[in-house]
């Protein structure tokens, strides 16, 4: 149904910056991730400031002195394809700027297609945590967006602090004696035709011990790759990058839509600069309220019932290739792929591709749930050919640059050309871990799991078990705690909810927008996750004319 509108926030041509300013550096010539752990990431910790720390001013005030020569720099723009690349310094730590020691973030511009007509910079975060915004939209050049928009903005993304191109950036690298000891494993496997299948949920203690293991190996592997660089990886620090880059781009105020994990990314930007901003569109949001094990719940919850969803509404999505004429006969069948590959992995008639176990039969069904226009069907002819025992489909999909490659985690996924610079699997983690405090010591992992698996099944403790990883993560002066936003002085900010959203359920999006001062919510009313760039015109014009014009949408909104 379409969405009825107020009155504008503030008259003018550009309601929510009346006095216009043009990007001051020079302008040259010419011209979707890891689907597991960032769901339970930095919207936990969008205002904390490091003990001893100067925090943030506001936006009223000039940066700290120290500060302004990262705040003074001027983007070296240069053409890359038909967009414009450049690449923005900013202090590795914000508590000593001066010691020399920085990241270098890679950006990318789509200018504007009017540029007598244009407010400003729209930047963006496409999710994550540890999606490259650079490649997004080397990807599509900005197409995600609507021609009302590329109009009036040039669009801007870039790689946080640790991601893709950033350097340094987070790595995981295994050394050759891991490797040495992954054959010595695998061949000792391969000779135990005994050997039992990994359950979802490890209920023994060997197999809980085995999960442990695994995920101290993955944080070790982290640690000694990038010491250095995870501590400072955080969200709240690459919000002030954010603020830094704002200035570069000569923006008075920021406009900025952040879809998934790039909520969180401009809720903490809000908390921190709430002065600076001038719009604020967040899709998918994460209720920065929420501790690791609620944020964990909550998204077992939604993966669960977006799966139910799959059962409902496959036949109206996916049309005949829907793997049973019923929603009864669809949750039976995906019940038993589940049980077969517990039993035994599937096999697959493609020596190239790894059999399927029940982990990857879920990661597959999950990573579908995001884009149900795009994946249902392949899903469905999939776990068709998996119930007749064949299971190279969902392997295929499992190794392909779908998102159903990816953990399950909160990002907007795109198809898109997968870049060599990008390290998303390990940024995924490197900045969830950091995001939120996590206990450290297993025990209370386990007991999670109880309240997990009675709520969402095999959805809940997997999304438990994948936190195991954050247990003796590093910590570092980003390092956040949950709790409710705090950002006084902001102008109304627009929060776009999914009913149907299985990485950041839809209550999530009614909580953000009630604790923003005039936090305004547009529901989309549909399955998949977030809205903006494939919940039609509805979605679209509401959120434009927001982004432009500043205008607001009523209590109630609805598409």
């Amino acid at each position: 149904m379409p969405v009825s509108q107020g009155e504008h926030i503030e008259p003018g041509s550009d309601p929510l910056n009346p006095v216009h300013h043009r990007r001051r550096s020079r302008r040259g010539a010419g011209r979707p991730l890891a689907l597991a752990l960032s769901a339970l990431t930095a919207a936990a910790l969008a205002g904390c400031t490091a003990p001893g720390e100067a925090a943030p001013d506001d936006g009223k005030a000039a940066p700290r002195p120290e500060l302004q020569r990262f705040y003074g720099q001027r983007l070296a723009w240069k053409s890359c394809g038909d967009l414009r690349c450049a690449r923005l310094t900013v202090p590795r730590d914000y508590a000593h700027p001066d010691d020399g020691k920085t990241f270098v973030l890679p950006v990318v511009r789509a200018q504007t297609a009017d540029p007598d007509r244009r407010i400003g910079s729209l930047v963006y975060n496409p999710g994550g945590p540890g999606a490259s915004g650079v490649s997004d939209l080397e990807a599509d050049g900005g197409e995600a967006f609507t021609a009302r928009l590329r109009a009036r903005f040039d669009i801007v993304s870039f790689d946080p602090r640790g991601v893709g191109g950033s350097v340094p950036a987070v790595s995981c690298a295994e050394t050759d004696e891991d490797d040495a000891e992954t054959d010595e494993d695998d061949a000792e496997t391969d000779e135990d035709e005994e050997a039992a299948p990994e359950p979802l949920t490890p209920r023994t203690p060997a197999d809980r011990a085995r999960a442990v293991a695994e995920a101290d190996g993955q944080a070790a592997a982290c640690v000694r790759g990038s010491r250095a660089v995870l501590p400072h990886v955080g969200t709240v620090d690459a919000a002030r990058d954010l603020d830094v880059l704002r200035a570069a781009l000569g923006d008075r105020r920021l406009t900025y839509l952040g879809w998934s994990y790039g909520t969180s990314l401009g809720t903490s930007y809000a908390e921190q600069f709430p002065h600076r901003v001038r719009a604020l569109a967040l899709d998918g949001a994460m209720d920065p309220a929420l501790d690791w094990r609620q944020r964990a719940l909550s998204q077992g919850v939604g993966f669960s019932r977006a799966v139910d969803d799959y059962a409902e509404y496959c036949a109206d999505i996916a049309g005949d290739s829907c793997p049973g004429s019923t929603p009864a006969e669809i949750a039976a069948l995906l019940d038993g792929v589940y049980a077969r590959a517990a039993r035994a992995p599937l096999p697959v008639t493609d020596e190239e591709l790894y059999e399927v176990d029940a982990r990857t039969v879920l990661d597959v069904v999950t990573a579908a749930m995001y884009s149900p226009e795009d994946d249902w069907e392949e899903l469905s002819r999939a776990l068709e050919a998996a119930d007749d025992g064949d299971g190279t489909r969902l392997a295929r999909l499992a190794e392909s640059d779908s998102p159903a490659t990816e953990s399950r985690r909160g990002h907007r996924p795109r198809p898109r050309p997968r870049a060599a610079a990008e390290n998303d699997d390990e940024a995924i983690v490197a900045v969830s871990c950091l995001d939120v405090p996590h206990p450290h010591t297993a025990a209370p992992y386990w007991k999670a799991l109880g309240a997990a698996e009675k709520a969402a099944g095999n959805y809940g403790t997997t999304s438990v078990l994948d936190e195991l990883t954050c247990k003796d993560w590093p910590t570092g002066p980003g390092a956040g705690r949950p709790h409710r936003v705090r950002a006084d002085g902001v102008p109304p900010v627009l929060v776009v909810g999914t009913t149907g959203d299985p990485a950041t359920p839809y209550e999530e999006a009614e909580s953000l927008a009630g604790q923003f001062p005039g936090g305004m919510l547009l529901t989309y009313e549909d399955v998949g996750h977030t809205a903006y760039g494939r919940g039609g015109a509805c979605v679209a014009d509401a959120v434009d004319a927001y982004l432009i014009e500043g205008k607001r949408v009523r209590p109630g909104a609805t598409c």
